[in-house]
């Protein structure tokens, strides 16, 4: 697939996905949600050789949400209505589960309006870095739909139901500095140093052993399990591990008291 609406790099094993289209604030349309699936795909597949991926935004915001000039939502119902609905199934839940499910790390880089499934998308990441000036925001009262793209599932579970509810029914700005405070976010960082800040951390993740693809997705199923299917699902992750090459190299380099020099196998 040609990209117009992202970009996509690799550096030091790091996929870098770019939402690319400052015009709208990378405004996040059915044809971005597509072109996001494919490249996260492409990872997800090997297409692409990354151990870590950073997804940012090009110029004065991550996302600013779906692109309502673009027809979202035009698709008409029996009734002869709108169904708002309609994308949601075909592209931004296909692409939300992708990421949620990938083996391979996910930072986000958020620079500023992280706005309606832009927000969702900036959530999505297993590490969550904001620039100064960022903010989050739950848009959709404004235009009268409920939240999407996984957001009603993640903020409870991030900042409890209150602060839940307060994002979703009031529809305020969350500063990054507040983001930080309530744990939505993992670093707050001047916006000069979001970036490098954001790669230190994913060349930290492509560097680690094939367990940590593992981790994060354990951290997620946990959000849904009890006690004992987590446990089971910690038994059969750590059978998978303890075959790994990574893990023979880790418990040599131990050994040996040196830095142990993984490879993702």
């Amino acid at each position: 697939m040609d990209y117009t609406k992202i970009k996509m790099d690799v550096v030091d094993g790091v996929a870098v996905i770019t939402l690319s289209d400052p015009a709208t604030m990378n405004a996040a349309g059915v044809d971005t949600a597509a072109e996001l699936t494919d490249a996260f795909r492409r990872v997800a597949t090997g297409a692409v050789a990354a151990r870590a991926i950073v997804l940012t935004g090009e110029g004065r915001g991550f996302c600013s949400g779906a692109n309502l000039s673009a027809g979202a939502g035009a698709t008409l119902d029996a009734d002869g209505k709108p169904d708002a609905g309609r994308a949601l199934e075909t592209h931004y839940n296909p692409l939300v589960s992708l990421m949620r499910d990938s083996e391979v790390p996910i930072v986000t880089a958020v620079n500023g309006a992280a706005a309606g499934v832009g927000c969702s998308l900036a959530l999505m990441g297993d590490i969550v870095v904001a620039g100064e000036s960022a903010y989050f925001l739950q848009a959709f009262r404004r235009i009268g739909l409920v939240p999407d793209g996984g957001s009603t599932y993640m903020l409870p579970r991030m900042i409890g139901k209150a602060r839940a509810m307060e994002m979703a029914l009031l529809g305020d700005r969350i500063p990054a500095k507040t983001a930080l405070d309530w744990g939505l976010v993992n670093r707050c960082v001047p916006d000069a140093e979001l970036m490098s800040t954001a790669m230190t951390m994913a060349r930290e993740l492509a560097n680690g052993p094939m367990a940590l693809g593992m981790i994060r997705q354990m951290i997620w199923t946990s959000l849904d399990q009890s006690w004992l299917e987590q446990l089971n699902e910690e038994r059969v992750k750590q059978r998978r591990a303890g075959k790994s090459d990574d893990f023979r190299e880790g418990v040599a380099a131990f050994l040996q008291k040196r830095i142990a020099a993984f490879t993702g196998r």
